[in-house]
């Protein structure tokens, strides 16, 4: 299943279709998600150097993590860093987000400022993170050094969603992740999420962004949500290492596909084994769950569908006339079923600003 993800990302996004995207999300019961991210990073940029992705560079936008984890990430991996400084850049959004050590370096009284993004030349600093279009320009302007113009492409590793929700409305998030997907230049973008900091329409909204989601979950769950016995901290110590990793893959045809399997931490890195027969999903009795599309339509779409439904049931039509009505019906709604992915992102970005007008 995770080669799946892989083989996702490293292909890429076929002419005039968005980029594959990809939520890694967990939860405390679960934090897991940093390993399959930076397991998910080494796995893509080893494909970018042998050449066998469809991106030709890799821009790490870094909100949690210091420039330098990444670098040592992929020397670790077995990646010369040095030598492949062409083909990977750092947005750095973690060593000084909001500017305020670029203004205290400028006055008299402030004199040390940290040397963390200084590491390698493969890190630039991002000092204004709360502009979401800044962040924007900023990120496909390091791309385009990367592979230059035309139609090579290269792709996108923001390693927290949630420092960008920190500084930003969800809109505003949605808008430019919706916009990175959009852009001709980006294979694929995939970007780390904790679920349980955020209300679930927020996490709705980045899912629905999202071709693929990866949820991480605890391989054995507490009894009442107590941790106070000893049976219960041996749950906790058992999912201190292990956990349940659950995947849905959306495709084009709007079906989803799910899988599921174990992950283990181990000092040696992260691996991936099927689950147990007793608890592996059957592929053939995981319905195929259509998107409902309902959700996204505007007021005046439903009332011309049940309005439209209403006059099929009144109407005294012969057979032939009934039938071409129904097929009518029928190829009208698949056809708003069909819109552009970007109109229904909109439509979400609406709908979540007018549950919550502050955000």
């Amino acid at each position: 299943m995770a080669e799946s993800i892989y083989r996702a990302l490293r292909d890429g996004a076929l002419e005039g279709e968005l980029a594959p995207a990809l939520t890694i999300k967990d939860s405390v019961a679960s934090p897991f998600a940093l390993q399959v991210f930076s397991h998910v990073i080494s796995h893509l940029f080893s494909s970018i150097l042998a050449g066998k992705s469809q991106s030709r560079g890799l821009v790490v936008v870094s909100f949690s993590r210091s420039p330098s984890f990444y670098l040592d990430l992929l020397k670790n991996k077995g990646t010369d860093v040095a030598s492949s400084n062409k083909q990977i850049q750092i947005l750095d959004c973690y060593s000084d987000p909001l500017g305020w050590k670029d203004q205290l370096a400028g006055s008299r009284n402030f004199t040390a400022l940290s040397n963390e993004a200084l590491v390698s030349s493969n890190a630039i600093v991002f000092r204004e993170v709360k502009h979401m279009d800044k962040l924007y320009n900023s990120i496909i302007e390091l791309g385009k050094g990367l592979v230059g113009g035309g139609k090579i492409r290269f792709s996108i590793a923001i390693d927290s969603a949630d420092e960008m929700l920190r500084h930003a409305p969800v809109s505003s998030v949605a808008r430019l992740l919706s916009n990175l997907r959009s852009h001709d230049q980006i294979s694929s973008i995939f970007w780390l999420l904790h679920s349980d900091l955020h209300e679930a329409r927020v996490t709705a909204v980045l899912e629905y962004l999202s071709s693929i989601v990866a949820s991480l979950e605890p391989s054995h769950q507490l009894a009442n949500g107590q941790r106070g016995d000893l049976e219960n901290f041996s749950l906790i110590k058992h999912n201190s290492k292990k956990g349940k990793f659950h995947v849905r893959f959306k495709k084009r045809n709007g079906r989803v596909r799910v899988m599921s399997e174990e992950v283990h931490i181990e000092q040696s890195g992260i691996n991936f084994t099927s689950l147990p027969s007793e608890g592996a999903i059957n592929q053939g009795l995981v319905p195929k769950v259509m998107v409902n599309p309902y959700k996204y339509m505007m007021a005046g779409d439903l009332w011309w569908i049940a309005n439209m439904r209403d006059q099929l049931l009144q109407w005294k039509m012969c057979r032939q006339t009934r039938t071409a009505a129904v097929v009518r019906l029928f190829i009208t709604v698949i056809q708003m079923m069909r819109c552009l992915i970007l109109m229904r992102t909109q439509m979400m970005i609406w709908i979540s600003d007018y549950a919550c007008p502050i955000c």
